[in-house]
C-alpha cells in the first residue's frame, strides 16, 4: 500500500543519539523516498539537504569507520 508523498512537516525527524545535551549544533536527519533529508535542528523551517540512501550509508560508514568504530554497528541490506 503507497501513501503518497509526505511533507517535510510529516517526516519524522530524529537526531544521533551522540548529539548528547548541546543542543546549540545539531542536525536532524529524515527518511523520504527521495533519500535522506537533513536540516538544522535550531533552524527547521529553513530549507534541507537531501542525499542518496547510497550517500547516507556512505556517510555513516565512514564515520563509524574512521571516528566511532568501537561505538557503530549498522548492517547495510
Amino acid at each position: 500500500m503507497s501513501v503518497g508523498p509526505r511533507s517535510v512537516s510529516e517526516l519524522v525527524w530524529f537526531k544521533s543519539s551522540y548529539s548528547g545535551g548541546n543542543t546549540t549544533e545539531c542536525v536532524e536527519a529524515a527518511f523520504a523516498p527521495s533519500g535522506v533529508l537533513v536540516r538544522d535542528s535550531k533552524q527547521p523551517e529553513h530549507p534541507h539537504l537531501t542525499v542518496s540512501a547510497e550517500a547516507w550509508t556512505g556517510f555513516v560508514a565512514g564515520t563509524c569507520h574512521t571516528h566511532l568504530a568501537d561505538r557503530c554497528s549498522f548492517s547495510v541490506s
